[in-house]
């Protein structure tokens, strides 16, 4: 209990939680509230009484008042946001509803007592005409209070802050205290590495790979630090089963007390802190070599180290929230708030009570159910490889039973792994077990039903209404891929200026214009195919498919549609050509999976039956109603007749239809099953830890996909234009004419750059995920400008439509 003096006017209350003001009625509670807080942060009882009775004193209604307070505390507890009740609290009853509601929401809970003497607050209720009880009211209020004091340090607050007197109380300042575990004011970049167990020559190892400089002394490893002012993140797990567990706390103590790393607590350093601290512990799971090595450590290192593990908090909240350290992860929920459920969440997991075949305890996925926006990286459970789920990712390669240890570089979300130098420890239970444990991830309604506001990079939020939300999950789950393939969909497009050339309805200069009006200085022009938009996810084999999509079903990739649909009943075939064909991106990119944009050719292997029922069908009517139409307008002209118009018009009808044949003709080749059928890549999306989409060049992807060398591949054509120079404007048009007259579809205008981080429009993309869920793009930025062409008005004259596409 803090007893306030005239030297002590500092009250220090926790900047996220709840604090409950004790007093009786007259004592200044409400004043004080209004001096210290804000008002939204003040939930008064007299407030809610009015609310529920449109009178503040009406104590009849004081159940339903109170039902109103906890409800707007419990919602802004819940929500992270310092709560005050403003009430007189002098009953254990009502203290322990509060403290009972700050726990429920994991927060933190102070008591400030407001202690006048009795006589001063009669007398200040005798002043207020509104109340109108009588002074027995306060002197019972009183003795309440009298009783309370004494005991309110039992009742489960964290602090008890006393307030003796008019004096003390109008000379307090609150002092808002942050949570120990937030350090959003922490902006890395971070090292973040994962379970260590005693392995002190593998994290030095690893540490020098991520460019660490250990600081040495003697032969003992004391500190390091990164010439690029990297800060480390160790997930816990510090010490047991492995041969150095006193070289790996002398070396990360170092670290974390120069300000270079934080470290959270395993479950194995809280359990080492009992050991040592003479609690009764099973020695099991490595302790015993934990306890024998401190053993021959000198006192003075053993007191140290106990000290540094008793003090490790459960987790950290860095950047701003965007990224989340527990060893055990931690649920959305749970970020940055403090009770004991969350502590044992963050060292041990959330178990279901349950025991596998190895004796050990079975864990609730709940990486699997994460839908958070924090990054959450987190060790104890060893995995074969780090991977990505949800925004989560899991760092313990099981390095002391002769795996690897892991690190990943944030905000890079690169992963840098050591091998382990020979297996320390026997596990319990293989490895693999972990990831053949897990359950596939599908799609969950509650991710997709009801309307959504979705956080975009560069256009906010992003409203999707119910009814859009609803008619894509109807069209989706009906129609689409398996949703763990369906990584991206590919944007729509938006048209540029209409050029002012007869005969033309776009060129390619109003797309160089609009370009150089933004600050791009170079594009490229890319042959545009005549064929459908597809994307196709491909793993390097079934294995590869499992860790990456959790599709276990030995599929190893699909080829999809703009809308998400399959282009064939079966892409089996299809797929496997195409994987085979990439082997060199596999080699190139060092990765056992790819996404790749891009066109199927012909047009009519996917729109055949479009093509017969609507396009031929016309084309074939006019041109054998025609013929015989003007073989008897010839017959009356011949005969004198006046039918010159009917004439005219019916040859140009004819010419029409032959020019729309020629048209829809130049989209159809012959194709028997996959013979014939060609894919044409014109960009990588995405591979293991790369969304190369973002951060290369159309020149990086153009000469990758040349590597493609296979039937199966149809190369993109194309060329660099600086926009600077008129020439090679006048020379990319002049090609895209001669595309256009050789029957070709266009060209498709994009600026060479990546278009990541730029400033101008042009540049302007929204990124989209590349780790499970597919994302549509949010914002009109033009990235790509396609240009085509159609027929139309007379055959030798082609009528141009040049389209914007802004790509993830």
């Amino acid at each position: 209990m803090t007893d306030v003096t005239a030297g002590r006017q500092q009250v220090a209350v926790p900047a996220m939680g709840l604090v409950v003001l004790v007093g009786v009625s007259g004592s200044g509670k409400s004043t004080f509230a209004r001096r210290h807080f804000k008002p939204t942060e003040v939930v008064s009882s007299d407030f809610c009484r009015g609310l529920v009775a449109d009178d503040e004193n009406d104590q009849s209604a004081t159940p339903d008042a109170f039902d109103v307070l906890h409800y707007i505390a419990g919602t802004r507890l819940r929500r992270g946001l310092l709560t005050v009740v403003d009430a007189t609290n002098v009953q254990q009853a009502a203290r322990a509803t509060l403290v009972k509601l700050a726990r429920s929401h994991d927060v933190l809970v102070d008591a400030i007592v407001l202690d006048v003497p009795e006589q001063v607050a009669v007398e200040r209720n005798r002043q207020r005409p509104e109340r109108d009880f009588g002074a027995h009211v306060v002197s019972r209020q009183h003795r309440d209070l009298r009783r309370s004091v004494r005991r309110l340090n039992k009742e489960g607050f964290r602090r008890v802050h006393v307030l003796r007197g008019a004096d003390q109380i109008d000379g307090a300042e609150i002092v808002r205290e942050r949570p120990w575990n937030d350090r959003t004011d922490e902006h890395g970049p971070f090292d973040l590495i994962g379970d260590v167990h005693g392995c002190a020559s593998e994290l030095r190892t690893l540490l020098a790979e991520l460019g660490w400089k250990i600081e040495y002394a003697g032969n003992a490893a004391v500190g390091a630090t990164h010439p690029e002012g990297r800060q480390a993140a160790f997930v816990g797990d510090l010490v047991d089963r492995g041969p150095d567990t006193p070289g790996v706390l002398r070396l990360v103590m170092g670290m974390v007390t120069s300000g270079n790393a934080f470290c959270v607590s395993g479950n194995h350093e809280a359990k080492l802190v009992r050991a040592l601290r003479g609690s009764k512990v099973t020695v099991s799971h490595g302790l015993a070599e934990s306890l024998a090595q401190l053993e021959s450590e000198p006192e003075e290192f053993r007191a140290r180290a106990y000290t540094f593990m008793d003090g490790l908090l459960s987790h950290y909240v860095l950047d701003d929230g965007k990224l989340v350290v527990a060893h055990a992860g931690l649920k959305e929920s749970y970020h940055g708030r403090s009770s004991g459920r969350v502590r044992s969440f963050a060292l041990y997991g959330d178990t279901t009570g349950e025991t596998d075949e190895y004796g050990l305890p079975v864990r609730h996925p709940w990486a699997q159910e994460y839908r958070g926006q924090a990054v959450v990286v987190y060790g104890h459970t060893p995995v074969p490889a780090a991977e990505w789920i949800n925004n989560t990712i899991c760092l313990d390669t099981g390095a002391v039973f002769g795996g690897a240890l892991t690190a990943l570089r944030y905000p890079e979300r690169e992963i840098v792994s050591v091998p382990a130098e020979q297996q320390w420890y026997e596990p319990v239970r293989p490895l693999a077990t972990a990831m053949a444990d897990r359950e596939a991830s599908v799609l969950r309604i509650g991710d997709v039903a009801g309307t959504r506001w979705l956080e975009t990079t560069h256009a906010g939020k992003v409203k999707i209404p119910e009814e859009n939300a609803a008619a894509a999950l109807e069209i989706m789950s009906r129609f689409a891929v398996d949703p763990r393939w369906l990584i991206y969909l590919p944007p729509t497009m938006s048209p540029v200026a209409t050029s002012a050339t007869e005969g033309f309805l776009e060129r390619p200069e109003q797309a160089f214009e609009e370009y150089a009006g933004w600050g791009v200085s170079r594009v490229v022009c890319e042959e545009k195919h005549m064929g459908s938009r597809a994307v196709a996810v491909i793993a390097k084999d079934a294995d590869a498919a499992e860790r990456r999509f959790g599709v276990g079903d030995g599929t190893t990739g699909v080829v999809y549609t703009r809308t998400g649909r399959p282009f064939f009943t079966d892409t089996a075939d299809l797929v496997d050509r195409l994987r085979l064909a990439a082997e060199p991106l596999f080699e190139s990119l060092d990765t056992d999976w790819l996404a790749l944009d891009c066109e199927l050719l012909p047009w009519s292997a996917k729109a055949l039956d479009l093509i017969k029922a609507q396009y031929a069908s016309v084309c074939a009517a006019a041109r054998t109603v025609l013929p015989e139409a003007l073989a008897v307008l010839e017959q009356a002209a011949s005969r004198g007749l006046d039918v010159g118009d009917a004439l005219d018009r019916s040859r140009r009808r004819l010419r029409n239809a032959e020019a729309f044949r020629d048209a829809y003709a130049a989209y159809v080749r012959p194709t028997d099953g996959l013979d014939g059928v060609t894919l044409a890549p014109f960009q990588i999306l995405a591979c293991e830890g790369r969304a190369l989409a973002l951060t290369e060049s159309h020149e990086w992807h153009l000469a990758e996909l040349a590597k493609l060398e296979d039937d199966l591949i149809t190369p993109t054509r194309h060329r660099f234009v600086d926009l600077a120079s008129q020439d090679e404007r006048d020379a990319a048009t002049r090609w895209w004419l001669d595309l256009t007259a050789d029957g070709g579809e266009g060209m498709v205008v994009k600026p060479a750059h990546s278009c990541m981080g730029g400033s101008s429009p042009a540049s302007r993309c929204v990124a989209g995920s590349t780790s499970g869920s597919s994302t549509a793009p949010t914002t009109p930025s033009p990235s790509t400008c396609s240009v085509g062409a159609t027929w139309g008005r007379n055959a030798s004259s082609p009528i141009v439509s040049t389209d914007w596409d802004w790509r993830h």
